[in-house]
């Protein structure tokens, strides 16, 4: 997709993961991405641990379920891709999103620094936060791994919380944190995906800001969204996503994805309608800001920062998901939808409304 405007080194932690595989009758596998929990030393620390999906053939994620707690991990990325950021060790700080380059310490030892993956197209699979519970995919929809499927490394990326405020013990998965996926061999007739529309932006003191954004599908292909998911930080009272269908004449039809109030457990909600995504059609996102605050608060990683995020989880069914991925629109994104009429027009006037 495009702009709509003309438009994620401790060789001594090897032992330590814990990647777990157990072949049922079903042919149902678990692979475990786990990490001792500790406290890092610092807040906000951004963490990578991975696995290889040492199969030749696909094979294809059918249930993701999270071993965490909000108390510890503000949010939780899973990616996929050919080769993790750092391919000899078993967790490296990916916190360049952090902004200020030091070092982070866990369980004693100082991080090596990378980037979530090296090699191969970044994708998101998967989004945690806000203590949602675990994500079973509809029958017959699964998300494609593997070497043929050009994923043959999960990278799970953690966000940390204060270390101050952590929990001093932690009783889940034997003390390991991170995350569990039910997978099989058995080919599924659709296959998922995710798709990112996000902003930049700012949030002004004392007001309510729009942050909003918008990208075409130039795409040749059809998606069927199933899932979506909300992330914005303290400041998001409503986030909302459509699909917007303009007739000949210019006008624009708005259709519902969802709507959430992001303080609410960040899980993938099911869509309120279904609504395909085809060619040519839109797809925009609005985040409501409210903020009671005395200073600008921009958009960044931390917690005394904002995001705004709209995930859409969709399938395919002709066997190929969408090679783009996300949505850049390039901004600015406060008020974006009012900037880009009249390709935009007729703007629901309940978006910022639950």
């Amino acid at each position: 997709m495009s702009l709509l405007s003309n438009r994620f080194a401790l060789l001594a932690l090897c032992s330590c993961i814990t990647v777990t595989s157990v072949l049922a009758s079903s042919d149902v596998t678990e692979l475990s991405i786990l990490i001792p929990y500790d406290k890092p030393d610092k807040p906000d620390s951004y963490m990578c641990t991975s696995i290889p999906v040492d199969s030749p053939s696909k094979l294809y994620i059918l249930k993701f379920n999270p071993v965490a707690d909000m108390g510890a991990v503000h949010h939780m990325l899973l990616y996929g891709c050919i080769e993790p950021g750092i391919t000899n060790a078993k967790l490296w700080n990916c916190g360049h999103m952090s902004g200020d380059g030091s070092y982070v310490h866990y369980l004693g030892e100082r991080l090596r620094s990378g980037s979530i993956c090296s090699r191969g197209q970044q994708r998101i699979l998967y989004a945690w936060a806000k203590n949602a519970p675990s994500l079973s995919l509809p029958e017959d929809v699964a998300f494609e791994i593997g070497e043929e499927a050009g994923i043959t490394s999960l990278v799970l990326q953690l966000h940390f919380g204060d270390p101050h405020h952590m929990p001093a013990t932690w009783n889940l998965a034997n003390g390991q944190i991170g995350l569990s996926l039910e997978v099989t061999r058995q080919k599924q007739k659709k296959l998922a995906g995710v798709y990112l529309l996000g902003t930049g932006g700012s949030i002004a003191p004392r007001e309510t800001t729009l942050l909003e954004t918008a990208c075409i599908m130039k795409e040749e292909k059809t998606i069927y969204p199933f899932a979506f998911r909300t992330h914005s930080h303290s400041l998001g009272k409503v986030i909302s996503g459509y699909r917007v269908r303009v007739d000949n004449y210019g006008y624009c039809k708005w259709s519902l994805i969802g709507k959430k109030d992001p303080q609410l457990p960040q899980m993938f909600y099911s869509v309120e309608q279904t609504v395909p995504v085809k060619t040519g059609d839109i797809l925009a996102a609005r985040c409501t800001m409210e903020s009671d605050r005395d200073t600008i608060t921009y958009i960044g990683p931390t917690r005394n920062d904002e995001m705004c995020n709209f995930y859409i989880m969709y399938y395919v069914t002709d066997g190929k998901i969408l090679e783009d991925d996300s949505c850049d629109a390039g901004g600015p994104f406060e008020n974006y939808w009012l900037a880009n009429y009249p390709t935009l027009n007729n703007i629901p006037d309940d978006a910022s409304v639950l």
